[in-house]
């Protein structure tokens, strides 16, 4: 029996995939192993969404033959997509697996091992399934099927993330990801609610909907079709934004008939799906938490415009509004990136004066890395380090005002937790787990009490910076 050790880098939608190809391989016989352990294969699911990304995931890669010299190490990923030629010259990595292949990863590496066995080489495996030598491993004018995976049991006890679609037709920018996962495509609603149905009888209690764009879910489904979710060709032309309609919330609201499941938590969404009607129909659905990551970016019009972001500030500002018309104190949160090419002061304080107006729960707060290849790598006016570190503090100081101010508001009010962990903090045992909206508590562990569990309790105070008691 063949030992594997595995190593996520990146996003849920890697977690989830890392999943899946555990499960994959488990299926066919190989044992699982800590990655620190000594073993006969090393995977790492790669990303590559920053330029630091990508090197962390050469560290693992090279990390990985050094612990075992002997060992196939795989690069699997996004990493993959992006970094061919850095790979076919790099000699701790011995097969390369595409994003479009993780399903495949046990027969590939099951053929991989048998042609080293005997004694001949084997090529690197990409994407859509040619060799990364000289070839393209991409076309993103070309759409690919959604690549179907069923997953039974997650790293997570509590929470399962289901993946329900891949690709971006966005194109910001300063991002290579949709050169990494190609177009949009989306999966079969029937999918996605037997994977869920399964779950559920597994015992989670809360899914979280997840994918590189989930508000672009359903987009290539021919309407006519979409009860039997069969996809459709996007066509062939350049960069289309949308080709259709979102089903993000008709997926949703169908989700919700699932007897036994008590959370519904939507994954990061684009502010122009949030209308009134959206976040109305939102409301009306009992199990969907009242949490939402709405990608803003930047407060200033004149940088989301540079950033080909498909929205206004004032456009973003309307979706908030309508979800705290439709939700009574709704978390929202969102990322921003600091010092993007061309950012003046002037258009920083436009940020910072935006981020105070809206009032958000959370704040992801990222210094702009110029990331090879991409459009804004190649802009005029990049912003120093230095400066880029400044204003990031100042937003980081923002965002620790705002997030506190949130959850003060719980103290002395009740709240559903779903209780994930037993701990023990302050020399006392608790359980933590997180409301709705994705606040952090401890509650005193008692009788009856056990993980993946609702309790019902009030909040008192602040046990820590960052977790409620």
């Amino acid at each position: 029996m063949k030992k594997v050790a595995l190593h996520n880098l990146g996003c849920k939608v890697n977690a989830y995939e890392v999943d899946m190809m555990q499960q994959s391989l488990v299926e066919k016989g190989y044992e699982i192993v800590p990655f620190d352990q000594k073993a006969d294969v090393y995977i790492v699911n790669t990303c590559t969404v920053t330029n630091i990304a990508d090197r962390k995931s050469r560290q693992m890669l090279h990390r990985a033959k050094q612990q075992n010299p002997e060992a196939v190490v795989v690069a699997v990923g996004c990493y993959v997509q992006t970094g061919q030629k850095t790979l076919e010259t790099d000699a701790s990595v011995d097969l390369a697996v595409g994003n479009n292949r993780k399903k495949d990863i046990a027969e590939i590496l099951d053929r991989f091992l048998a042609e080293r066995s005997a004694g001949g080489g084997a090529e690197l495996i990409c994407y859509d399934g040619k060799t990364l030598n000289g070839e393209t491993v991409l076309d993103i004018n070309h759409t690919y099927e959604y690549e179907e995976m069923q997953v039974k049991q997650t790293a997570e006890h509590t929470r399962a993330y289901i993946k329900i679609q891949d690709g971006c037709n966005q194109f910001c920018t300063y991002c290579a990801i949709p050169y990494a996962r190609g177009r949009v495509r989306s999966r079969k609603a029937q999918d996605v609610l037997q994977e869920i149905r399964g779950m559920v009888e597994a015992g989670f209690r809360e899914v979280v909907l997840t994918g590189i764009h989930i508000s672009s879910y359903g987009i290539d489904f021919d309407p006519e079709r979409w009860k039997a979710g069969e996809s459709v060709e996007l066509g062939t032309a350049d960069r289309p934004e949308y080709s259709g309609e979102s089903r993000l919330i008709d997926l949703v609201e169908q989700i919700a008939c699932i007897p036994g499941l008590h959370r519904i938590r939507l994954g990061s969404l684009e502010p122009r799906i949030v209308t009134d009607e959206t976040a109305r129909r939102l409301a009306a659905i009992e199990q969907v938490c009242p949490h939402f990551h709405l990608s803003l970016q930047s407060g200033c019009d004149a940088t989301l415009k540079r950033m080909n972001r498909k929205y206004t500030a004032e456009e973003y500002l309307r979706s908030v509004a309508a979800l705290r018309l439709a939700f009574d104190h709704p978390a929202i949160t969102t990322d921003v990136i600091v010092g993007f090419p061309g950012e003046t002061e002037e258009e920083f304080e436009t940020t910072k004066a935006f981020l105070e107006k809206v009032g958000f729960y959370e704040m992801h707060i990222f210094k702009y890395s110029k990331r090879t290849g991409t459009i804004a790598a190649g802009m005029k006016d990049q912003v120093p380090e230095q400066v880029k570190t400044a204003r990031s503090s100042v937003l980081l100081e923002l965002e620790k005002q705002q997030s506190e101010a949130f959850r003060r508001r719980y103290i002395g009010r009740e709240a559903e937790v779903l209780l994930e962990e037993k701990v023990t903090i302050k020399g006392q045992e608790m359980y933590v787990g997180h409301t709705g909206d994705y606040v952090k508590v401890a509650v005193p562990a008692g009788e009856g009490m056990c993980e993946n569990s609702i309790a019902k309790v009030k909040i008192r105070c602040f046990l820590t910076e960052d977790i409620l008691m």
